[in-house]
Order: C-alpha cells, then sequence, then structure tokens
C-alpha cells in the first residue's frame, strides 16, 4: 500500500516538475520571438513531455523524417526536426513508436548513467550529439536540480502507439551542419541541423 502511494506521490511531483520547467523554457526568449512562435512553443512543450501511454497519437505525427533510429523489441525514434534558436539551444524533436504486436517497457538505458538523471525516472536523457569535425560530444541539458531538460515518464508503449517526444541540447556552433545522435540501444543516425 504505501509503494503505491510513493509511486502516485513520485508521478505528482514528476508531473509538476515538468510542467514548472515547460513554463520555464516556454518563458527563457520569449523576446526574441513573435508572439506566433511563442503561442506554438509553449503549447507543444507540455505536450510533448507527458509519458510514452499519453501522447499517442497517429494523426499527430509530422511527415518530415530526418532520421529512424531502430531499437529493441520493435521500438523506434523517428526524428523529425533538429532546430538551433538564439538562446542558444538546439531542440530535437520527435516520435518514439512502438512497431511491436504487444506492450514495451522501454528500456531504463535511455536515460543514461548519470546520478542527477537517474533520480527523476525514465526518460531519453542519455542521449548525445557527437559533433565528429569539432570533436565534442553534446549531452541533453539538464535544470539546476539535475533533470534532464527531455521527455520524461516514459515507461510502457502500448503495441502500435506513439509518443511525441523532446530534447534540448546546447547548440553547435553554427559551422557545425552534420552530427552524430546517439540513444543508448538505438542504432546512432546523422541529422542534419537547421
Amino acid at each position: 500500500m504505501n509503494v503505491r502511494y510513493a509511486r502516485k506521490t513520485h508521478r505528482a511531483l514528476v508531473a509538476a516538475a515538468i510542467t514548472s520547467m515547460a513554463l520555464f523554457v516556454a518563458g527563457c526568449g520569449a523576446d526574441d520571438k513573435p508572439p506566433a512562435d511563442k503561442a506554438a512553443s509553449t503549447t507543444s512543450a507540455p505536450q510533448k513531455s507527458g509519458s510514452a501511454t499519453q501522447g499517442s497519437s497517429a494523426a499527430e505525427e509530422p511527415t518530415e523524417k530526418l532520421a529512424v533510429l531502430k531499437g529493441k523489441d520493435g521500438i523506434e525514434l523517428i526524428l523529425h526536426s533538429a532546430e538551433r534558436d538564439a538562446g542558444g539551444f538546439l531542440t530535437v524533436k520527435g516520435t518514439l513508436k512502438n512497431s511491436s504486436s504487444r506492450s514495451i517497457a522501454l528500456p531504463g538505458q535511455i536515460r543514461g548513467d548519470e546520478t542527477e538523471v537517474m533520480k527523476h525516472g525514465n526518460s531519453l536523457g542519455g542521449a548525445t550529439l557527437i559533433d565528429a569535425e569539432g570533436k565534442k560530444r553534446y549531452y541533453v541539458l539538464r535544470d539546476t536540480d539535475g533533470r534532464p531538460l527531455t521527455t520524461t515518464g516514459l515507461d510502457i508503449l502500448p503495441a502500435g502507439e506513439a509518443a511525441a517526444v523532446f530534447l534540448q541540447f546546447p547548440a553547435p556552433p553554427a559551422s557545425t551542419t552534420d552530427v552524430s545522435f546517439q540513444l543508448p540501444t538505438f542504432e546512432p543516425a546523422t541529422l542534419k541541423l537547421s
């Protein structure tokens, strides 16, 4: 009984943290963009930070595909965009999809092995960008409490379902046009940056 209460409390805290972070991120750089762009980013970020079972909808999936990363047991990560913004960030957006005929528990390795990130549950915090030309590796950004600036609450993805996801990284220099996107248990992929 106490374990259920603790899990519900933990999920409520995670949901509150995600909402707070989405509001914080939406407020950053508000002066840099026209109001229409700001409204679009504030409405899309909270939807993408939900659990894997809440954000699933085939109708919302963008048609553009920068890359498709194959994971274990029929899980795919389809990357739709990788865009720099004026604040020095690079936001990668995509869809995590279960192509199998059964529900899949997402592997814990995708959150990475950093203690601070692991404390905040399953996420895409283990993702990195590799700039081979600049010889640099970029990690998912974290807030001051160690929470990764990426979709969290990723536990089980039902058969045939998809979840919209996002990740934020420090932006590579403008001269860097290609990076390798890597996520544990998935094949790497090369991304063209815009």
